[in-house]
């Protein structure tokens, strides 16, 4: 497993800087929220991303992927009953898709719980396969790019789409496409009824991607979660891709979660 963080931890500064500090701490990964590379991510160009990319590769770090995918423009949504908007959506999505294969990454972790809940009025069944069908068309542009799409289960308070694993699970199933897998959060399972090594046993085949964090908001290490059975749970299931910090409460700042939080993966997982 390598360890990886999410760029936004480090919030408004430049991503060169970002770079230099995350492979300063010893990370090999940093995984990029679309969102802070620019006011639109719609208008980012493959050329821009590429050279972000390299600008990664500079600083000695891989770009594993992007999250926080429908944060920006304003006004998507993957599962509404609006053929425009979801159209929109998928277009957008699928162009995240290219600028990911430019940057270098491999995959994209789909969360943005508001952008997905079901909208009052509209049936979970219906929304349930819209979704699908959006999916399996972003699907269909990722894959040929060597980018997988990645379904984040995240918690009943902030979704109620896809608020389990085994929801994720199933809506992969009927996605029914190589470049469809799954994503775990630590922070997300702390919610779910079943232990969090039980569901990394179950789901582990299908991961493409793992988030370190705490049901705190913070970085691992720092809460009630003991990562010690979540690291031999991956171990046990054979996965060996990123496991990357993503936190909501960047206090006291950026470098201080990211060296803080990679010292103590490392120790949990040596």
């Amino acid at each position: 497993m390598r360890f990886a963080i999410c760029n936004e931890t480090y919030e408004d500064w430049p991503f060169e800087r970002v770079c230099d500090d995350i492979a300063a701490c010893g990370y090999e990964g940093v995984e990029v929220a679309p969102f802070t590379l620019g006011p639109d991510p719609a208008a980012l160009t493959e050329a821009h991303a590429a050279a972000l990319g390299e600008v990664a590769r500079k600083a000695g770090l891989e770009v594993c992927g992007l999250h926080w995918l429908l944060v920006k423009p304003e006004g998507l949504h993957l599962t509404t009953s609006d053929d425009a908007v979801r159209g929109r959506t998928v277009g957008f999505l699928q162009h995240l898709a290219r600028i990911c294969g430019a940057l270098g990454g491999s995959v994209m972790v789909l969360g943005s719980p508001r952008q997905r809940s079901v909208l009052d009025g509209e049936a979970y069944a219906d929304a349930f396969h819209r979704a699908a069908d959006a999916c399996r068309a972003v699907c269909e542009v990722a894959g040929p790019l060597g980018v997988t799409l990645a379904f984040e289960p995240l918690t009943p308070e902030d979704t109620n789409f896809l608020a389990s694993a085994d929801e994720a699970a199933r809506l992969m199933r009927v996605v029914d496409h190589d470049a469809c897998k799954m994503h775990l959060d630590v922070r997300a399972m702390c919610s779910e009824t079943r232990p969090i090594p039980e569901l990394i046993a179950t789901h582990g085949g299908d991961l493409a991607h793992f988030h370190a964090n705490d049901k705190n908001l913070r970085g691992p290490g720092t809460g009630d979660v003991d990562y010690a059975p979540i690291a031999r749970a991956l171990h046990d299931v054979g996965y060996d891709g990123w496991v990357s910090v993503e936190v909501f409460d960047y206090a006291p700042d950026g470098p201080t979660v990211a060296r803080e939080s990679l010292e103590y993966l490392r120790r949990v997982f040596a």
